[in-house]
This record gives C-alpha cells, structure tokens and sequence, in this order.
C-alpha cells in the first residue's frame, strides 16, 4: 500500500493540481527530445562526419538504457520514494543533455545519449505512478489526461523547435534545449509533489537488469554491425550468439523467481499476448520510419532543419488525431476491429510510400505520412488498452511495465533493423565510379556524407546517384514496414479476443499516456 508523507490528502488539497504540474513538466522535457534528436541527426552526420551506423546509435543508445532500466527505475521509486527517483531522474537527464551539448565526437553523443536514458528510465514510469496518491478516482483520468498531453505536446513541437536551433545555431543547441526544462521539472518536484512509496514492491534484481542491458546491446550492435562487416563476420555472428544465451538466461531466472521484475508469464494471456505484439511492430515501424524520413526531407528534397521539422507534421497530426478520437470508434466497431483497421491502414500507407521515387515531391510524401500517423493513432491505442484488460487487477502493474518494455525493445529493433537494411541498400546502389577508394568509402557511409563531398568535388551525378540510392533503401524500408504491419492485422484478426466489459473498463487515458511517451523514442 503506498504510503504519502507529506500533508497532502488525497483529492482534498488543492495544491494536488500544482504538483500536476510538476508532472507535466517532466514528461514535457523528455517530450521534446527524440523528435529535436531525429531532426538534428542529419545535421550531426554532416558536422560530426556520423556514418549511418553511428547515427543509429546516436538513437539506440538511449533506448536501449531505457527499455533495460524502466522496470528497475520503478521499482527503484516504489521503495525508496518516487518524488526522489523523479528528481534523481530529471538531474540525470540534466547532465546528460549537458555532456551532449559540449560533446565534440561521435562517441561522446553517444555516450551522453545512454546516459539520458538512464534518466528518461526514471522519470517515465514514476510520472504516472505517482497520480493514485493523488487524485481520486473521478479525477484521475482528467490527471492523466493534462499528463499525457504534456508529453504529446513535445511531439509536434520537438521537430520545429529542433529545426529552428539547428538553423540559428551549433547543433549542441538541441541538447541545450533539455537544461532549462530538466531544471524547471526538478523544481517544481521539490516544491510541489509530494513524497508516496511503496515498500512492499519486489526487490530490483540487478542480475535480470543487466542481462537485460546486455542482450539487448548485443543484439543490436550485430544488427547494425552487420551491414558494415557482414552478416557471417566472426564479431557479429559472436554477437548474436551472446544476445541470444543473455536473453534465454534472462527469461529462465525471471519464470523461477517468485516475485519477477519481468513476468513473463502474462504472455500467457492470450489478449495480452496479441495486443502487445501489435503494439511492439508498430512501435518498429514508427521508430523506424522517424528515423529514415529526416535525411530524406534534408538531403535528397533539400529542405533545411526547420524545413524538415516542420514537414513531419503531418505524420504526427494524423498519430494525434487518431489517438484521441479511437476510443468512441472502439465503443461503437469493437477492439479487434479497430486494431486490425488501424493496422491496415499503417500497411497501405507504409506500401504507398515504398513508391516514393526523387521526383514525388513533397506533397505524396504528406500523404502518405498522414496515412500513417492515422494507421498508428487507431492501433497503438486500442492495443495497449486491450492489452492491460486482459490482465487481472492485481497484475496490472508488472503487464504495464512488461508492454513498455517490449514496446521500447521494438523501437530500438527498429531503428537498428531498418536502418541497417537502408545502410546496405544505399552502399550497394551507389555509384562511386572514379572516386579515389577513401572517398568512395566515406560516400558509402551516409547520403549526407556522399552530398558533402559531391560538394566539395563538384560531382553532380554522385549527388543525383547519393538521392536515387538513398530512396531506394527508403523504399526497401517502407516495403518492409508495410509486410509488418500487415502480418499484424492478420494476426489481431485472427487472434484478438472480442471486446469484453471487462477490458473496456480499463482506464484508456493510461493507454494514451503510455502511448506518447513511447512514441518519442
């Protein structure tokens, strides 16, 4: 039972509603940064020399740390305090974003990114755990509601708010950008929130959290090796092999333990089972295609930061719009239907877009982008909501930990699978006929990179060669994307259970907050 050691009174005081705040403006500091991060990659390649693989760190790092440290972090705040872990959350984020603004190489980019998600680990599970101690029941959905769009905000302003710095200033500004938010977030947690915990939660198993950090790194390293070395290279081959014997060794320790960080056996349920696997493919599909639209918009279309930003908003638009308005269609359709739905129309938008070709234009491409913000707004949220139904009350909790998890495992899978497939097409299909072999090399890393010295040599037909390359792994990318998601709906058909009373009473704001704040990574 959790316990509060301030004065405040559940549902009484009004200062509740301030500390809300405090909330809002934790989630709205992570808000901003994946979005401003994807912008700014194509910026970052350019000045930091980033090759593809590395530009997949950039994002995977924090991922990676993310999805192994959440279930830790909560456990973390129920025993030794929440406003604590909030605050000790945002204080890492703080440095981190620091040491990223003052970050003159590839590696510290990327190092300062794992340590920003060992902060966004504590802050994104405690923020909603902290609303029960709060609200009562009839205000808690309105709670987490104002929460969730606190951190919804930060998806269409991050990638205009990251174009306009990367244009007016160095591209450490969108790192900068996190220290007077992180500081304003720890403030108000001090002044406002008060203290809850729980210490009858499990103990943080550190063994289960560091096979978990170590599969997941292994596993993505080889996929983002493999393009560069080759998929039957000693290292990589190595590599996967290690994932594989860490993950195995992970699942076995946690179906011993009586008390599992990670409970495993919820997949048992077979509601739980088919929405969180709807869930994980379409957080692939989004991290995925976040990460290969910008260079796209930049390079090959020619726009710049604020340019770019500003045209993914119709991906976003559409996400939002459909999230907010799923609900009142899965009251009137059913879940399944709406999933599958949602999932279809995610796969016609992502085999639209495999058609983009060099001269599409920009106005195809907002299309299909809308297509695809709408097909993921009426799946992810009908799923994650169907999902936490199928669980018992009692088992809420560790279902809701275990569903985030997996969603944040797909989008680092994603961007590691995806980006890898772009990195190999792009390689294969350029011509770099009469460049010196070093040249050659460095064009082969990034489009980014073939533009700089196309450039700089004054070679039209490498520039031209650099954009068909890239859209055609692009459109490898959106081919792939589109299977997914329609291997999904296929699924959810198939196996989702119909709707239930029980399932819809589920809260689905919970759902939507949970959604936003995956969909920034």
């Amino acid at each position: 039972m959790a316990t509060v050691t301030h004065d405040y009174e559940t549902g009484t005081d009004p200062r509740r509603w301030w500390a809300l705040g405090a909330l809002v403006a934790s989630m709205l500091t992570l808000g901003f940064d994946t979005t401003i991060l994807n912008v700014a990659l194509p910026t970052m390649a350019e000045q930091l020399g980033a090759t593809t693989g590395q530009q997949q760190w950039m994002a995977d790092a924090y991922i990676v740390v993310f999805a192994a440290l959440m279930l830790p972090a909560g456990l973390l705040g129920d025993r030794f305090g929440r406003r604590r872990m909030l605050i000790a959350g945002l204080g890492v984020f703080l440095v981190g974003s620091l040491v990223g603004t003052l970050a003159g190489s590839v590696d510290a980019v990327i190092a300062a990114r794992a340590f920003m998600g060992v902060g966004a680990a504590l802050v994104t599970p405690l923020a909603l755990s902290v609303l029960p101690s709060l609200f009562t029941p009839e205000e808690r959905t309105k709670a987490v509601g104002i929460v969730s769009a606190g951190s919804t905000l930060g998806l269409p302003l991050g990638p205009i708010l990251g174009g306009w710095l990367l244009n007016h200033f160095w591209w450490g500004s969108v790192f900068l950008i996190n220290l007077p938010m992180a500081a304003i977030g720890i403030a108000a947690c001090v002044f406002l929130l008060p203290e809850t915990r729980d210490p009858a939660s499990p103990k943080v198993d550190t063994v289960s959290t560091a096979l978990t950090a170590a599969g997941l790194a292994a596993l993505i390293y080889a996929i983002i090796e493999a393009p560069t070395r080759g998929w039957s290279d000693p290292l990589v081959l190595t590599m996967f092999v290690a994932s594989v014997v860490l993950i195995t060794a992970l699942v076995l320790r946690e179906r011993r333990a009586v008390r599992p960080m990670l409970d495993m056996g919820l997949l048992a349920h077979r509601g739980f089972l088919f929405n969180t696997l709807a869930a994980t493919l379409v957080m692939f599909v989004l991290s995925g295609l976040m990460f290969v639209l910008p260079p796209y918009l930049q390079a090959v279309l020619g726009h710049d930061s604020l340019g770019t930003g500003v045209r993914l908003l119709p991906l976003m638009g559409g996400l939002l719009v459909a999230a907010r308005t799923a609900q009142p269609v899965v009251a009137r359709f059913g879940a399944r239907a709406v999933v599958s739905a949602g999932l279809v129309v995610l796969a016609f938008a992502a085999l639209l877009g495999s058609r983009t070709t060099v001269d599409s234009g920009y106005g195809f491409v907002a299309l299909w982008l809308s297509l695809a913000g709408a097909g993921f707004g009426f799946s992810v949220v009908p799923a994650m909501s169907g999902a936490l139904g199928a669980l018992p009350s009692d088992r809420a909790g560790s279902g809701s930990g275990l569903l985030m998890t997996l969603r944040q495992v797909g989008g680092a899978i994603g961007i590691a699978l995806l980006g890898s497939l772009l990195a190999g097409a792009f390689r294969d299909r350029l011509d770099v006929t009469g460049l010196p072999a070093g040249a050659a090399d460095t064009a082969g890393d990034s489009v980014v990179a073939a533009h700089l010295i196309a450039e700089k040599a004054r070679l039209t037909d490498l520039a031209a060669s650099a954009n068909s390359a890239y859209v055609h792994g692009m459109g490898l990318v959106m081919l792939v994307c589109g299977i997914a998601a329609l291997v999904s709906a296929l699924l959810a058909a198939a196996f989702l259970p119909g709707a239930s009373g029980a399932a819809r009473k589920v809260d689905d704001d919970t759902a939507m907050a949970a959604t936003t704040a995956d969909a920034r990574q």
